[in-house]
This record gives C-alpha cells, structure tokens and sequence, in this order.
C-alpha cells in the first residue's frame, strides 16, 4: 500500500494522520505525543513527500490548554502552497500568519522541495526515487508568540511510499520522533534528510553515533567515509568532547551541487567530492568541523568559520595518522601559497584563496599562543570557546585575550585586509 494514496479521501484532499511510521497509514498516535503539560504545548510535524509532484506535503498539529501559542509565522521565500488549516491564517508580504484556536488545531501546506544553488545544481533535491534535503526546506523557520514562559514539546514522523526508507539527525527507532533543542523554547526539526530507496551504513565512532545515508547507486564509499572518521573523530573528541553525539551523513550524486553543506548534527557531501583531496585536506572533515563547533559567523566574517574548518581537516588527518607529518606541514605551506592570491579577508562569503588566507592566519596565531602562553596554550584551546558563539572579530579577539592575556598584532584590525570596514569587525580596545 502507497502511503502517499492511502491518505488521501475520496476527493482528493489530504488526510494526514497524527502519527504514522514510514511505509504504513493510519498508526494510532502515541499518548505522550497527544499531551501538554502546564507551560507547554504540543506540537506534531507529519512530513510526506510526494515524489510524483517533487513536493512535500506538512501537516501541523498543535495540542495546548488555554491558548498559550497564540501565533505563529514563516517565510515563503521557498514555494509554499495550499497553506490550510484551522483558526485564522493570513499571507502577506512574504509571511504566512498562523493564529491557532485556543485548544490548538491543525496547519497544512504544500513545499516545492528541489531548488538550484545558480547553475551548479540542487542544494534540495526530490525526484522519483529519492530525494535530499533539509528539514528546513520543508519546514521554514517560525517565530512565535506564545504566553509567557511556555516552550513547545515537538515531535515528528516522516511519511514515505512503499520500498522508501528515511535516515535524518534524530534517531527513529521510537515513535514519535521527539526533537528537543534546549537552546530554543520553539523546537523545530533541523538538519538534512535522506528518502527513498537508501543504501545506509551505521556504526558508533568515539561516542559519536554515525549514519551514512545515499540513493542506491549513486558511487557514494559509505565504509571508506566510516574509516576515516574512525581515524578522526576520536581526535575531534579529544578537542571538542561529546560535541556530536550523532552525526548524519546524506550523499547523492547528479543532479546535486557539487559540494559539501552542514547543518546541525548532519551534513551532505556530493558522491564525487573526495574523502582527501590531492591538498592535503578533506572536504569531509571540513564539514564534519562545521557541524562539531556550531559557530554562526558575523556578516563579512565567513573567514573565521571556513579556516578554522579548513585548518582543522588537515590537522585532524595528521593526528588520526592518515596523513604523515611532513605532508600535513606541505598542506599549510600549499595554503600559505594559495594565500597570496586573495586581496581582503572579511567580505560576504569566503573564497577557496580566502580561506587559505585564514588557515594560514590561524597556524600563525597558534604559533602566537603557544609562544605567548609559554606552551601552556594554543589554538586547540579556543575551539570550546568559540563553539556555538555567533562569530566575529571582537568575539575572536576576546577570546585570545582572555587564553593568554593579550592579543597577537597579527589580530589587529589594521592587518586583516578589508575588515576595517566591517561595521562588527573593530575588536574592543
């Protein structure tokens, strides 16, 4: 039976259950996932793609006492379609407004899900037999306005055709699927998504549960992508300990951008991209530094986040022994030299030279650290510090300032190209 077909009535009209396991309709809902407590409210994502259409169809289902989620509104930036539901729902400028009835109800939409990153291919992907993509894309980011002091206690299933299969951040093993982001009193799904007709590979490396997740077919080295990561991710542990406790890997081939994209506890690599590049650093290992420290980088300060990932690829597989030393200390001398072709460091997105320019400013400061602080620190020692920060200059700089007492010149505004400029970029004096 067609999950997609089986919950439609006769007239075509979706008919979305509270609670359905993948591959099957009509599950009953889970009583925990039914119930709010006082100060909070329940709310329940069914996510069904339709791959006929290269849709999704979202169904919200929101269970509070005493109306304490009183609005809700999101972007239409992405297609959003046949947006229904209960309550009051406008759309304006953008924007679609959700104020839900006092004992909660249900919203529905429909997301075109495949979007083209320029003409180098699709950062979402959903096509006749599998799709890739973030629950983001499915689900645009929300804000609410709640009573005071309430959060929300969310959960999710995934709803796919027969012979389809579904691998996300958050392990499925129960349903519903809980999604909890301490951080955020409105939690919401994240990260990528891998459906369809799935090749997976699992195992448990350095504490860190890991997923690898592709189309059948599609070339990608999930056990290759496994052994490197056994020779590293105990050494990402060591730096960042317990900073992922699960990481989800999707990968697919054509017609997907040929890249690599993080997204919290998950991350897509294209099935062409090398595991170790003929550089010396792994674009893998770049991404997987991404998804480790959580930074969100000031606008102009996209360096910062791209050369401590870059750096941290080639000193990861120097310490996991997968590269010797002689050929990691090439890779950063091949940096220094890539270096010399950018013009600025801060701007709107770090370039392949920029990003040189910043792996090779941060073996300098490691250098100034280690010299400064008489061995005592170095770079390794700023990562839990900045992990999660939402990222500039003036953060960078505090935090060297607070390690080892001072900062290095090499962090002065004067001697990073074009950050002057930068309306965050001027460190505290």
């Amino acid at each position: 039976m067609n999950c997609l077909s089986a919950c439609k009535d006769a007239g075509g009209r979706w008919l979305l259950p509270f609670i359905v396991i993948a591959g099957g309709c009509g599950v009953p809902a889970s009583e925990s996932a039914d119930r709010s407590e006082p100060g909070e409210y329940s709310v329940h994502y069914v996510i069904a793609p339709d791959p006929a259409a290269a849709t999704v169809r979202v169904a919200m289902h929101l269970r509070q006492s005493g109306g304490s989620l009183r609005e809700l509104s999101f972007s239409t930036s992405r297609i959003v379609d046949e947006v229904d539901g209960d309550g009051r729902i406008e759309s304006a400028d953008g924007r679609v407004t959700w104020q839900p009835p006092e004992r909660g109800g249900s919203l529905q939409w429909e997301v075109a899900i495949s979007h083209e990153r320029g003409n180098a291919g699709f950062d979402a992907f959903l096509g006749a037999d599998w799709g890739v993509f973030r629950m983001e894309d499915a689900i645009p980011r929300a804000r609410t306005r709640t009573l005071k002091g309430t959060v929300s206690r969310t959960t999710i299933d995934v709803v796919v055709p027969d012979g389809w299969s579904f691998v996300s951040e958050y392990p499925a093993l129960e349903r519903p699927i809980v999604v909890d982001r301490p951080e955020r009193r409105f939690d919401q799904p994240t990260g990528w998504i891998a459906v369809g007709r799935l090749g997976v590979r699992r195992d448990t490396i350095a504490g860190t549960r890991v997923a690898v997740a592709a189309p059948e077919g599609h070339g990608v080295r999930r056990l290759e992508m496994l052994a490197l990561l056994g020779w590293t991710l105990p050494q990402l542990d060591e730096l960042l300990p317990g900073a992922l406790p699960r990481l989800t890997i999707a990968s697919a081939g054509e017609p997907m951008w040929r890249g690599g994209l993080s997204a919290p506890a998950s991350l897509f690599l294209h099935a062409d991209r090398p595991l170790i590049s003929e550089n010396a650093t792994s674009p893998l290992l770049h991404e997987v530094m991404h998804v480790a420290l959580g930074l969100r980088t000031a606008a102009g300060f996209d360096w910062i986040g791209e050369g401590l990932a870059e750096y941290y690829s080639i000193e990861l597989l120097r310490r996991g022994r997968a590269i010797t030393p002689e050929r990691a200390l090439a890779a950063f001398e091949r940096q220094a030299d890539w270096a010399k072709r950018a013009d600025t460091l801060c701007g709107r997105a770090s370039t392949a030279a920029t990003t040189a320019r910043a792996v090779t400013l941060f073996a300098a400061l490691d250098k100034a650290l280690v010299a400064a602080s008489d061995g005592a620190a170095g770079l390794d020692d700023l990562l839990p510090v900045l992990a999660g920060s939402r990222a500039d200059l003036a953060t960078l700089t505090r935090a060297v300032h607070e390690l080892v007492g001072e900062t290095p010149d090499l962090l002065h505004v004067d001697n990073l190209p074009g950050c002057r400029n930068t309306a965050t970029g001027r460190p505290d004096n």
